[in-house]
């Protein structure tokens, strides 16, 4: 059902039992897929692409071009997953050449209002976003993590899979997967416990987790030694094993 009052550019292609609600825009390069609800004053704009039974809420606007000053027009796009809720107010940016060209939004994820995903982030799946919450440019946020309000994630900064970073935070460095963090600068405060149960790991494997986590910021090994110790006691677990690529391949550090 389309609102008599939206504004739907007639090349943009829509699935069925699409709703786009009073005074939204969509434009000519966007696709809403099956079951797509656009509320009211949504905008929806340039290369973007909506995953099925998605809801996004009034005032949000997907899709508008980077906020980059070296952006000259280029064809960059928007990817949001299916079964996502995007709250009221949130913004999505387009990608930019340098940065791959796409920002792109997992399945099942919940941006609250007043988010903001910027040009070319790359956010993984069941990953909830609370309200306010700020990513700079090029930030990567892993499966299921979960990220408090008004925090604000520095460019480049990644956050792994399964952590928790606290409101009100400011994350200049990366957090790394499994962690709890928070503060300004944002403090690695313990393993994601409650997250990781209610995630369905193991007592075993949380217990795992944990003395890795105790190796790598509670010894007095420099990073590179904690590294070897964690690789050469635990490195059989998968869990493990992703937290030890994430230790490896980061731009920023890791908050400690």
């Amino acid at each position: 059902m389309i609102h008599p009052t939206a504004v739907v550019d007639k090349r943009a292609q829509l699935g069925i039992d699409v709703e786009i609600g009073p005074y939204s825009v969509v434009g000519p390069d966007v696709i809403l897929e099956d079951h797509v609800r656009l509320g009211a004053h949504v905008v929806v704009e340039g290369d973007t692409r909506i995953g099925s039974k998605t809801v996004v809420s009034s005032f949000a606007s997907l899709g508008h071009p980077p906020q980059d000053i070296h952006y000259a027009g280029e064809a960059t796009k928007v990817e949001v997953g299916s079964g996502c809720a995007i709250r009221e107010y949130v913004s999505i940016h387009r990608g930019t050449p340098k940065g791959g060209g796409l920002t792109r939004v997992g399945d099942h994820c919940m941006v609250m209002a007043y988010a903001h995903i910027a040009h070319d982030c790359r956010v993984g799946d069941h990953v909830i976003m609370a309200n306010a919450t700020t990513l700079a440019g090029h930030v990567e946020v892993q499966d299921f993590a979960n990220i408090g309000g008004l925090t604000a994630v520095h460019q480049f900064a990644r956050i792994g899979q399964y952590a928790f970073v606290g409101g009100a935070s400011a994350i200049s460095m990366d957090v790394v997967p499994f962690a709890s963090a928070a503060g300004n600068r944002a403090r690695i405060t313990g393993v994601n416990v409650v997250g990781m149960r209610r995630g369905g790991f193991s007592e075993e494997v949380i217990k795992l987790v944990r003395q890795a986590h105790r190796t790598i910021f509670r010894s007095n090994l420099r990073l590179e030694e904690a590294i070897e110790e964690v690789s050469r006691r635990f490195s059989s677990l998968p869990e493990i094993e992703s937290l030890l690529e994430f230790l490896q391949t980061g731009q920023r550090g890791i908050c400690r």
